[in-house]
């Protein structure tokens, strides 16, 4: 929260006027002067873009010629990843490039997708080429996770076609598609690799969006006339996840019946994990496009039971199943469980879950958001406290998937991304300046990842964007309050995925969760990263791991990156 800033902006057609209260105060005079016209306070910007300073130079390609086939308005992902193990976080995107070519199984001649290495101090160079890290099918998602034990991070590709592993052995990266076993041929959305059954390797679940080929590609119409992309509902076609489980080896094996994954099916693009009845096993959140979203609850058998509707997160308040896109988890509350958010089409605002143990309660409403989010398409996501005030802010990038009104050589499909501002009385205020940055770019933006991309501790994003070029957003208002940054390793030295960390700021304990995937498409930076405010370190600081046991760590100081390691049994 921007202190002062948010409570005396007024928004007229007129401009940005300051209302009585921060005006700053007139010196003494021994006879009265005339009142100076008050003086316009400065809206600070949140980010500034990068990308192109940085030698991020990635466009993700629709292969928009003509036809409208639905994978064209859907992609792309990006990741952050540190691929070479040398403390900071490199960036992969994934590409899309001509569909027809691609299917099913990839083609050369499609762009490909790309690494860049992070040299340090927001300078990037592509090593694609030298890392082996290029993959040619018509990319979605991606996922990172060490499937193996090595201690470096592979990575998993969904394709609109056979989906991809990269095994990664020291900074150079081999398919394994065929080895591990996990090439899908479906339409693979977002993919999540966590420890399903707790013993100690990451297992994979994978989101499929809708049985499709472009054979079966449907001609749909724009309300404002002419042809346009089709609605998920036109298809009647909603596909069924998939998920493997790891020997240990990163060899995996196809356990969606077994696990009891094949009971419900969907149109899903985002999912997140989560303990969110606290038994001590993980659980799965899936946003479905247009359906209920489901939640798949974990049992100490190793199976898990669809839960959607019997905790309420399956719909919004009114019982309205929305066009689930972004997801994520976290405290929202301080009452030390994880609640839900979930992101939407224009006309939908997003739904807030707020978790109360038995059962979700849809707080959208109280919150502000649900007028502040009903204008745009809403994709990429993240609860991030980007000014260190204590509070999550919440970022959303934004584009339509029908055409709206626009200039004739402008994208019609192109929106601002948008900044929520987290408050002490838990609602989110609208930034003045759209995204918070200088300049709001207008594009159709689809993954977003964060991370501390210049190792200063705050977060950065990552932007992926349809037929433009990707935004690099570097955080300004890091500096505005305290930090503490959090590496939780499990006993391997690999992120202790499905863990949970809180401690005491101030008059409040906050909780925070050990996690990789969430937003949409994307992977983002597993270190735990708090916000403090003016406090000067985190306090009583314990550990739940994702095996139910706990630890304490005492206090860490702020302004500083901590490494917690799981003692080993």
């Amino acid at each position: 929260m921007i202190p002062c800033l948010m409570r005396s902006l007024t928004l007229t057609a007129m401009g940005v006027m300051v209302a009585p209260g921060c005006d700053r105060a007139s010196e003494p005079a021994e006879t009265p002067a005339p009142a100076a016209a008050p003086r316009p306070a400065e809206i600070r910007a949140c980010f500034e873009d990068l990308a192109s300073d940085a030698g991020i130079d990635f466009i993700w390609e629709s292969g928009h010629t003509g036809d409208f086939l639905m994978p064209e308005i859907v992609g792309g992902g990006v990741a952050l990843i540190d691929f070479d193990l040398d403390g900071d976080l490199d960036i992969y995107f994934v590409q899309g490039g001509d569909i027809r070519a691609a299917w099913p199984d990839g083609a050369e001649g499609t762009a490909g997708n790309r690494l860049y290495q992070n040299n340090g101090s927001m300078d990037f160079t592509d090593v694609t080429e030298t890392s082996g890290g290029g993959d040619r099918g018509y990319g979605m998602g991606v996922a990172v996770g060490d499937i193996d034990g090595d201690g470096d991070p592979d990575i998993y590709i969904t394709n609109v076609g056979r989906n991809t592993m990269l095994r990664n052995d020291g900074g150079t990266f081999t398919d394994v598609t065929e080895h591990s076993g996990t090439g899908h041929p479906g339409w693979g959305a977002s993919a999540i690799f966590f420890d399903a059954d707790l013993d100690g390797d990451l297992d994979l679940y994978a989101t499929n969006y809708l049985d499709w080929s472009p054979t079966t590609e449907m001609t749909c119409f724009s309300p404002l006339g002419g042809e346009d992309y089709c609605s998920p509902r036109n298809y009647l076609a909603p596909a069924r996840d998939v998920f493997y489980r790891n020997d240990g080896t990163g060899r995996f094996t196809d356990a969606t019946a077994e696990a009891g994954f094949d009971a419900a099916n969907g149109t899903g693009l985002g999912v997140i994990t989560g303990d969110w009845d606290a038994n001590g096993r993980p659980d799965l959140f899936v946003a479905n496009d247009g359906m209920a979203d489901l939640l798949w609850m974990g049992h100490t058998d190793g199976t898990w039971r669809e839960a959607g509707m019997d905790r309420g997160c399956a719909l919004d308040n009114e019982g309205i199943a929305k066009a689930g896109m972004g997801v994520d988890t976290n405290d929202i509350d301080d009452d030390g469980d994880l609640d839900i958010i979930v992101c939407n089409l224009t006309g939908e605002s997003d739904s807030i879950f707020r978790n109360d143990g038995d059962y979700f309660v849809d707080i959208t409403g109280r919150t502000g958001v649900r007028s502040k989010t009903r204008n745009a398409t809403r994709f990429g996501l993240g609860w991030i406290d980007f000014d260190h005030d204590g509070h999550l802010d919440l970022y959303e990038a934004n584009g339509a998937v029908t055409r709206e009104p626009a200039a004739e050589d402008a994208d019609p499909y192109a929106q601002i991304n948008a900044v929520l501002h987290g408050t002490a009385n838990g609602r989110f205020e609208a930034h003045p300046l759209g995204d918070g940055t200088r300049n709001p770019a207008t594009l159709t933006s689809r993954a977003a990842a964060f991370g501390d991309l210049d190792a200063d501790g705050d977060m950065d994003i990552v932007v992926v964007n349809r037929d433009a070029p990707a935004n690099l957003y570097r955080n300004l208002r890091g500096e505005d309050g305290h930090w503490v940054r959090v590496r939780v390793l499990d006993p391997t030295g690999r992120p202790a995925l499905g863990a949970t960390l809180s401690g005491v700021t101030g008059h409040r304990t906050v909780t925070r969760p050990v996690r990789r995937g969430w937003s949409y498409f994307a992977s983002n930076d597993p270190t735990v990263h708090i916000g403090l405010g003016q406090s000067p370190s985190l306090e009583q600081v314990r550990i739940q791991w994702a095996d139910g046991t706990r630890t304490s760590h005492g206090t860490l100081a702020a302004d500083a990156v901590h490494t917690i390691t799981k003692p080993t049994p």
